[in-house]
């Protein structure tokens, strides 16, 4: 059976979708499963074993310039490839008004959420079942219980995001000194944690014996986060990478603090002990969510203090400093 996964954006949300797609994959034999992603994003789904192919589109650059020729022939492009599929089921996973286009041009039957549960409501006059699915819950959940509905099975075990490949790769490679991932910056203001805060959990990641490696992705967050680390030896501000790049960083770290961002859920999907500092957003919908050791801290407006951190620190050092 032919099926088509419509969830584009964002990174933290697609890293979120990857235990449903596992679901799928064990609880339903003979799936054929296709995903359709933001191009910048297409790593992702990519790293599942059970996604068979990747499409993307481009809607973040599209909107930019929609009148042109060159966009509308972009799109096309798109629609006429999943049409031309013949697929038996699409999935809308995200609910947004943006994707509808994408299940429309789908021949096979249509799932999404129904009316109360979706994000945007108008999105479930398109799909031919609707499924209820209580909005107050972890991303993770509520994928997962999207996936059973469609398919009628329960959900069993603990996510698997289908990532264990990137662990068992670093683990054989892992001889360097022990290390932390830290993601400090955000490409908002009201996102960022003071400079003071960051310089105590600093110290104590390095009394503990660990390298500080600090990710960025762009100019003006390198600059930040090479002055949040000035004059501090055995601290590195890592060049821009590619996800899967990224991916194995992360794999190979000891532990992760950062701000709660889409490769902070990476490093709790990937198994790795993850401290999430929450301050724009609220954890009760995107908690982190993996096999290793979390703490997601603080809420909307309501940012950890640098003690919280360190407590999780301490707590989750005195268990290992070796990738597990």
């Amino acid at each position: 059976m032919k099926v088509l996964i419509v969830r584009t954006s964002s990174l933290g949300d697609l890293v979120h979708m990857l235990p449903a797609i596992s679901d799928m994959a064990k609880q339903v034999p003979n799936l054929k499963i296709d995903w359709v992603v933001e191009s910048a994003f297409a790593e992702i789904p990519s790293w599942h074993p059970a996604i068979n192919q990747v499409i993307t589109v481009s809607h973040r650059k599209w909107r930019k310039a929609w009148w042109q020729p060159s966009v509308w022939a972009a799109r096309r492009a798109v629609l006429q490839r999943i049409q031309d599929a013949h697929y038996d089921v699409v999935i809308d996973m995200q609910a947004l008004l943006k994707s509808i286009g994408l299940v429309r041009a789908v021949s096979g039957v249509k799932h999404g959420l129904d009316w109360k549960s979706a994000r945007e409501p108008l999105c479930s006059l398109f799909y031919d079942i609707k499924h209820c699915v209580a909005f107050w819950q972890p991303a993770v959940t509520r994928q997962r219980l999207l996936a059973s509905q469609v398919w009628g099975y329960d959900i069993l075990g603990e996510p698997d995001f289908g990532l264990q490949h990137f662990v068992q790769q670093a683990q054989p490679h892992h001889t360097g000194a022990p290390y932390a991932v830290i993601m400090a910056c955000a490409s908002r203001a009201d996102k960022l944690w003071p400079a003071s805060n960051w310089q105590q959990v600093f110290d104590c990641l390095q009394q503990h014996g660990l390298a500080l490696k600090l990710l960025s992705g762009s100019t003006a967050e390198t600059a930040y986060s090479q002055g949040l680390i000035l004059n501090r030896d055995q601290a590195t501000v890592l060049p821009r990478m590619g996800l899967t790049e990224v991916a194995e960083v992360l794999s190979g770290a000891s532990m992760m603090v950062g701000l709660d961002s889409g490769l902070t859920h990476l490093s709790a999907a990937l198994g790795r002990d993850t401290i999430g500092i929450y301050q724009a957003s609220t954890p009760v919908r995107t908690p982190l969510t993996g096999s290793g050791s979390t703490a997601s801290l603080g809420d909307r407006d309501q940012p950890p203090s640098a003690q919280d951190v360190l407590m999780a620190v301490d707590s989750f050092l005195k268990h290992s400093l070796k990738p597990s």
